[in-house]
């Protein structure tokens, strides 16, 4: 999988590969799922909601230029899955999740798994700012709130469209009250759940 679907198609960071070889996807789905752990595609994992696609992962982590010592938020958790990827290099993860049912696996999940540095939220999100915020599910226009707990230098990762296009985009806050933005990839996301971004400044 890391060779043939993520370094083949430019990814090279040497972190970020090793992070996807240390982490089992399989542990990460639901029963009976686990034979399709390794293709290169979204799957179901209840409550209407997918573990993402291992390449569109390891792109946004890429563009986000998650780093030792980072501190970072990821706006839906799922499976925990890129939670566990990411906390493989940052300082710590923190994931919201606004499924309960979702949350509660994905942080027993984690615990037995041995990530003592990844957080579990269930919620609508959370204050504070952060090196790096992922949020993988479409948004219409990019939230502000979420703009606002960058740190200066920070990067937000985030699908921005909407049915018939989406687009990753990677925001970049370079002061008070400077951001950049620049496109990564055309992708296809679930839509980000209403509420989940009422997030505190």
């Amino acid at each position: 999988m890391v060779a043939r679907q993520i370094a083949a198609r430019g990814v090279e960071n040497k972190a970020i590969l090793d992070s996807f070889r240390a982490v089992p996807r399989e542990r990460f789905l639901p029963p009976g799922m686990g034979q399709f752990a390794y293709d290169d595609s979204a799957l179901p994992i209840g409550a209407g909601q997918t573990i993402s696609q291992p390449y569109i992962v390891a792109c946004m982590i890429d563009a986000a230029k998650i780093k030792p010592g980072d501190r970072m938020l990821e706006v839906g958790a799922g499976s925990g899955y890129a939670a566990a990827v990411m906390a493989q290099i940052a300082d710590h993860v923190f994931a919201v999740e606004r499924h309960e049912s979702l949350a509660r696996e994905a942080r027993s999940r984690l615990a037995r798994l041995g990530y003592a540095n990844c957080t579990i939220i269930v919620g609508d999100g959370m204050g504070g700012l952060f090196d790096a915020i992922l949020v993988p599910a479409r948004v219409g226009a990019v939230p502000e709130a979420l703009k606002r707990q960058l740190t200066i230098g920070g990067r937000l990762v985030i699908p921005v469209g909407d049915d018939s296009a989406q687009q990753l985009q990677c925001i970049q806050r370079g002061g008070t009250e400077r951001w950049s933005t620049h496109d990564i990839a055309p992708v296809r996301f679930v839509p980000l759940l209403k509420g989940v971004i009422e997030t505190r400044a």
